[in-house]
């Protein structure tokens, strides 16, 4: 549930120079909602956006995605959001980025999906989900959102669990960022399913490490901290475990997080323990970093499966994509 977004991507190098965009699908839950459906479990997408060139391409790229897309609302006065994003060449002229280095310039302000309010709740589709997820993002595109997450939150569960990532864009709360830490420190303690960034809560809440954002948030069962590009810490309940990141070469960063929740969602889902979903979460963030686009197009689901269950020697030592080659192959 959240705002999903056009993404024109431009040539590496200053924008200023760039002649042509590719256009792509973005959003931090839109993203989310395509792992899970890669990985056999079935996805809806519950958004607004305008009545629109852009806003029919969202939907239309989703559903082609395998995404149930009957919750979008279609919104006759506000524009579907959008943003461009900058890739840097590192060629060190003015204003050009480090090589593989991204910047997104975001137009959303009055988008359609700001006007996402408690009125867009479907008791039909959350009363029938085994999981709802959305991200910091939302809450923070206005107050009419802000009420449906909190309503979203006090609304009997009935065996649904809530997943919610930090995703924490001070941009995008704007005149509201006062009310930011308090608001989606609520929102952490009122899911059961929390992923933090260690930089991002450092940010917000003074603290990135994995024991003290415990301490200091010990209501959600899983609490998934993830340190840096190395290691991730799962908490379950009194369960603690610390799960490396396989060895790469990163492309660019963009959308790496939404794979891993992602990922984690779906091998939860599909009833695998703490240490299978982080490493599910990994192997997904994975395909995100070494591709272009916001949204990862992951490698066949048995070759997941079967990385996903190696011994921990083996796990630590895996390269991508190499690892998943030799896995296809045999």
């Amino acid at each position: 549930m959240g705002e999903g977004l056009a993404v024109l991507i431009a040539g590496a190098g200053p924008l200023e120079q760039s002649a042509q965009f590719e256009r792509g699908a973005g959003g931090a839950e839109a993203n989310v909602a395509v792992v899970l459906a890669q990985l056999g479990v079935s996805a809806a997408w519950l958004s607004r956006v305008g009545e629109d060139g852009f806003g029919r391409y969202l939907i239309a790229d989703l559903a082609a995605k395998g995404v149930d897309v009957d919750a979008v609302a279609i919104d006759p006065t506000r524009p579907t959001g959008l943003y461009v994003k900058e890739r840097g060449a590192g060629s060190g002229e003015t204003n050009d980025l480090p090589a593989h280095a991204s910047r997104m310039h975001y137009y959303r302000t009055g988008s359609a999906a700001s006007a996402l309010s408690p009125a867009d709740l479907t008791p039909s589709l959350f009363d029938g989900a085994d999981l709802v997820h959305f991200t910091g993002i939302t809450p923070a595109l206005s107050e009419s959102a802000t009420e449906l997450t909190r309503a979203l939150l006090a609304r009997p569960r009935n065996g649904t669990l809530i997943s919610f990532d930090l995703n924490y864009r001070p941009a995008v709360w704007g005149s509201r960022i006062d009310e930011a830490a308090d608001e989606l420190a609520a929102h952490i303690r009122g899911a059961d399913v929390v992923f933090l960034g260690a930089d991002e809560a450092e940010e917000i809440f003074g603290t990135g490490d994995p024991a003290a954002l415990r301490a200091l948030f010990p209501e959600p069962t899983q609490l998934i901290v993830k340190n840096d590009k190395h290691t991730v810490t799962g908490f379950d309940g009194k369960i603690a475990i610390d799960v490396p990141a396989l060895t790469l070469d990163i492309t660019e960063r963009i959308g790496a997080g939404d794979a891993f929740a992602g990922g984690y969602l779906a091998a939860l889902l599909h009833g695998a323990d703490l240490r299978t979903r982080l490493r599910y979460g990994h192997l997904c963030a994975a395909s995100a970093l070494t591709a272009t686009g916001d949204s990862a197009k992951l490698p066949p689901s048995q070759a997941i499966q079967r990385l996903a269950v190696l011994p921990d020697r083996t796990w630590a030592g895996l390269r991508y994509p190499a690892a998943l080659d030799e896995t296809i192959s045999t």
